[in-house]
């Protein structure tokens, strides 16, 4: 069952604090949503990406949605995975950053967690066959699971590639104010396998989140830390030989060193909880904030550039969510087009924040001349919608272009 991060801060020192609560609303338990074909009656439908399809995880199941609005303004979706409360037989538990290989393999990556703690939550490898949203079928043909730090949650989230197809992880670690043990983990192929070689990189993220690789260069999002900059060469091996020569608490192997630098600090320019990371234009990036209700521009220096998105003046988070989402998986398609999973937090009065019932939504920023329109929601009535991966158009199994 899916456990999410919820959030409070304390006014005087804006002191963060991450605890767990778990997706009681359409993860752990049945629903009557459809598994065919369905469009939203929502957004307004202003431009489109030419033909990009966006996927989230959502209530455990995977969606699909069409980036081009009907002449209503709506946005067709699918379900593509459903969820093992709503078919126990050949159901999975979908969640997390959602990355397709560079490839023609139409192979993607997803965090899935079915059945957990036995076996232990992972991030799949699935296949996806088809061209277009409607059309879609997915196929897991392996899993990618690491040991977890001692007293930590074992929560997926991030992926990522290196230019020669080594795949990138992090899971979440302790969510709350304990010790960072949040990991990203470098993976060797094969990877049509469930016992996949990898090497630990870093095991001490706090409450670690998204990752975007550019030339090389790896990024990854911290809520409680900012976002930290990886340097390689890094390790092609599980051994001394492969660079990965040291072994951590749990016997897993890890790299001895590793270089590793803060790139974006945490709490400047409103950016309290880093989550999700997007590239922008001009070699820079994109980053969310949940608890703020952010998304930020950063330029190739990682200087900040401007705000994106940010609610109104004067709105709180209360017993409804910020009118403009609390944003934490982010992605781009290929027009520039913006996209972001919106957990929806609400806070009773007297409650700390957390994801409602059904608050949450997919919603997408369209630029005019470079300008940040405001966003429009292709799905909403959504549970605990955590990740964003954008596919350009081209046959799912034959040579799409992926986008981080």
């Amino acid at each position: 069952m899916r456990r999410l991060p919820y959030f409070a801060a304390c006014s005087m020192a804006f002191v963060l604090v991450i605890t767990a609560c778990t997706d009681d609303d359409g993860g752990g338990q049945a629903d009557e949503t459809a598994d065919t074909t369905t469009t939203t009656d929502v957004g307004s439908g202003t431009g489109s990406d030419g033909g990009a399809v966006v996927f989230n995880g959502q209530g455990n199941h995977l969606d699909a949605y069409s980036t081009e609005a009907d002449a209503d303004g709506d946005f067709a979706t699918q379900r593509v995975i459903t969820s093992a409360a709503n078919d126990p037989e050949d159901g999975l538990d979908i969640n997390a950053q959602i990355c397709f290989f560079a490839d023609d393999s139409g192979r993607f990556i997803a965090g899935e967690d079915t059945g957990q703690p036995d076996p232990p939550a992972g991030f799949g490898i699935f296949e996806l066959e088809g061209d277009a949203v409607g059309e879609f079928e997915a196929t897991q043909v392996g899993k990618l699971t690491p040991t977890y730090q001692p007293g930590s949650d074992p929560e997926n989230y991030g992926c990522g590639f290196l230019a020669d197809g080594r795949v990138l992880t992090t899971d979440i670690g302790d969510q709350a104010i304990g010790p960072a043990t949040g990991q990203l983990i470098v993976w060797f192929p094969p990877f049509d396998t469930t016992e996949v070689a990898y090497c630990k990189l870093d095991i001490e993220l706090a409450t670690a989140q998204s990752i975007l690789v550019s030339d090389d260069v790896v990024f990854v999002a911290a809520a409680r830390g900012g976002v930290f900059r990886y340097d390689g060469p890094f390790p092609t091996g599980p051994d001394v030989a492969g660079g990965c020569g040291g072994t951590d608490a749990t016997g897993a192997p890890m790299a001895q060193t590793v270089s590793k630098s803060v790139w974006i600090e945490a709490g400047d320019n409103e950016l309290a909880t880093p989550a999700g990371l997007a590239p922008a234009p001009d070699g820079g990036m994109y980053v969310s904030s949940v608890f703020t209700g952010i998304i930020n521009e950063y330029g190739a220096d990682g200087a900040f550039v401007r705000r994106v998105l940010e609610p109104p003046a004067g709105e709180a988070i209360g017993v409804e969510p910020y009118s403009t989402g609390t944003p934490l998986g982010i992605g781009v398609g290929p027009d520039g087009t913006l996209y972001y999973a919106d957990i929806g937090l609400v806070a009773a009065p007297g409650d700390l924040p957390g994801p409602g019932q059904g608050t949450g939504t997919v919603r997408r920023i369209v630029f005019d001349d470079g300008m940040p329109e405001p966003p429009e929601i292709m799905a909403e009535g959504l549970a605990f919608p955590d990740g964003i991966g954008v596919l350009a158009p081209g046959p799912a199994g034959g040579p799409a272009e992926p986008l981080p």
